[in-house]
């Protein structure tokens, strides 16, 4: 039998497993941020993250996750490079698979969290690009 998923149903689903890096940056403000977790490499980590982000590459996070989130109700936001990456995805499939029930992936990545003007971290220091006209309003 097959089940039909209706528009409202799909996009509210959306809506439950996504955030943006504009609601993720009032999520950080909020004063109850969600944890953060960057699945990339090593490599990619140096080059540039979210500030105050937790690196645990995909091939690490089922062994790591406790270390930084113990409750499998805790929020967690995972993000990989950018639209052309499904790190994100897998990651938080790895972390729903291990029962963490409220996971969601930054749709964009860190490429359009860098793009939309918000603060970036490299191994140089803390830093942030200007606004892309395509992707955040600029003043």
């Amino acid at each position: 039998m097959q089940t039909t998923l209706s528009a409202a149903d799909f996009f509210a689903a959306k809506l439950a497993y996504e955030t943006d890096p504009s609601d993720l940056a009032a999520a950080r403000a909020s004063g109850n941020p969600p944890l953060v977790v960057d699945t990339r490499s090593e490599a990619s980590w140096r080059q540039g993250r979210i500030p105050d982000a937790v690196h645990i590459p995909n091939s690490e996070l089922a062994a790591r996750i406790a270390e930084v989130a113990p409750g499998l109700d805790r929020e967690i936001v995972v993000y990989c490079w950018g639209p052309g990456c499904n790190g994100s995805t897998r990651g938080a499939l790895i972390l729903t698979s291990l029962g963490y029930t409220n996971v969601k992936e930054l749709i964009g990545g860190f490429e359009y969290w860098a793009r939309e003007g918000l603060a970036v971290v490299t191994d140089e220091g803390r830093t942030r690009r200007a606004a892309d006209p395509l992707t955040a309003p600029v003043a």
